[in-house]
C-alpha cells in the first residue's frame, strides 16, 4: 500500500511544535496523579488495605501500575507516600460508594442520565480510537525530517551550566553575620585555590546532597538555580568561584564548572516525542476524516424551526 503524506496545517504544525517543545524543559516529570481504577475484585482476593467492608486488592493495585508510564510508575514504587495516599483516597471513594449505594443513589434520575452520558463518551472515544488507527510504520524518516526542519526554530535547548555549591544554611537573625563571615572566608579560600573547592564543599557545605560529591549540582538551566544565585552564575567564567550569594535559607558560594551554550535539539534527541505528535496528529486527521465520512452517508437534514424552538425556551 503506498504511504500517504500528510502536510500539516499552520496551525497543526503549531500544535505540533508546542507538544514536542514541552517534553524539551530538562529535569523529571512530577509522578502524574494516579486515577482511580475500578475493577471487579473476587471474595478473597489479597488486599494490600481494607477499610471496613472496603479493600484495595493487589490486582487493582497492579491494574492502576499498568496504567502509568514507565517513568512515572517506577517513581511511584519507590514513592511510598504518595502511593500510600492513592490508596487511603481510593479507600475514601469505595467508602462513599457505600453509602451512596445503600440510598439508592445510582438509580435517581439525574444521575442515570450522567451514567449514560459518560458510558456514550467512553464507547464513542474507545471506538473511534479502533477506527483511527495510525499505520505502524508512520511516520518514516522522511516525514520526521520534514517535520523536524519546519519547526527548527522552536527546538532550542536552553543553556546549561554545571554548578558546585558550598552552602551554609541561616537559621535565625542572630547567627546571619556569623554565617556570612563564614562563607567569605570559605569564598577567598576556594577563589586563591579554586582546585580545592570539592574539598571545601565535602567539609564544609550543609547541602549534603551535593556536598557528597563535591559541591556538584549538576547541569541545569539557569532558571532551575535559586533565583538570587542566577545572575551570579550568569556572570562567572568557567572555574570561576564567586562571592557569597545571599538568599532567604542562607548564604551560596559557587564555582562554575562547565557552561553549553544554547542550542538546537537534534533529531535523534527529539525522535521518539516528535514521532509520538506526528502519530497523535494524524490520529486526529483519520478520526476527523471518519467523522465527516459519516454524515456524508445519509442524508443530514436540521429542523430551523424546531432548533429555533428550543433556544427559545432557553431564555
Amino acid at each position: 500500500m503506498k504511504k500517504r503524506t500528510v502536510v500539516a496545517s499552520a496551525g497543526a504544525l503549531a500544535v505540533l511544535v508546542v507538544a514536542v517543545a514541552l517534553g524539551l524543559r530538562p529535569g523529571n516529570d512530577p509522578v502524574a496523579a494516579p486515577q482511580p481504577v475500578t475493577t471487579i475484585i473476587a471474595a478473597g482476593e489479597p488486599a494490600v488495605a481494607r477499610l471496613g467492608n472496603q479493600q484495595v486488592a493487589t490486582e487493582e493495585l497492579k491494574a492502576l501500575l499498568v496504567t502509568l508510564p514507565p517513568e512515572s510508575r517506577e517513581q511511584l514504587r519507590t514513592d511510598r507516600a504518595t502511593l500510600e495516599s492513592w490508596i487511603r483516597s481510593r479507600l475514601a471513594e469505595k467508602a462513599v460508594l457505600e453509602q451512596a449505594d445503600a440510598q439508592g443513589w445510582r438509580q435517581r434520575p439525574d444521575v442515570e442520565r450522567q451514567t449514560r452520558a459518560a458510558t456514550e463518551q467512553i464507547v464513542f472515544r474507545d471506538y473511534l480510537q479502533s477506527v483511527s488507527q495510525v499505520p505502524a510504520d508512520y511516520p518514516s524518516d522522511a516525514e520526521l525530517q520534514k517535520a523536524y526542519e519546519a519547526g527548527k526554530s522552536e527546538w532550542m535547548m536552553p543553556p546549561l551550566y554545571r554548578v558546585s555549591q558550598i552552602f551554609l544554611g541561616v537559621s535565625d537573625s542572630q547567627s546571619l553575620e556569623t554565617v556570612r563571615k563564614q562563607a567569605q572566608e570559605l569564598s577567598r579560600k576556594a577563589q586563591a585555590a579554586p582546585a580545592e573547592f570539592a574539598a571545601l564543599a565535602s567539609q564544609y557545605s550543609q547541602d549534603r546532597d551535593s556536598a557528597g560529591r563535591g559541591g556538584d549540582a549538576g547541569l541545569q538551566p539557569l532558571q532551575q538555580l535559586v533565583p538570587e544565585v542566577r545572575g551570579t552564575v550568569s556572570r562567572l567564567k568557567v572555574g570561576a568561584v564567586s562571592d557569597p550569594v545571599q538568599s532567604p535559607a542562607g548564604f551560596h558560594v559557587i564555582r562554575l564548572t562547565e557552561l553549553q551554550p544554547a542550542r538546537v535539539a537534534t533529531l535523534d534527541e527529539l525522535r521518539d516525542r516528535l514521532t509520538q505528535a506526528l502519530r497523535a496528529q494524524r490520529q486526529e486527521a483519520i478520526a476527523k476524516a471518519y467523522l465527516e465520512g459519516m454524515l456524508n452517508t445519509a442524508m443530514l437534514s436540521i429542523d430551523g424551526a424546531e432548533l429555533s424552538k428550543v433556544l427559545e425556551e432557553k431564555r
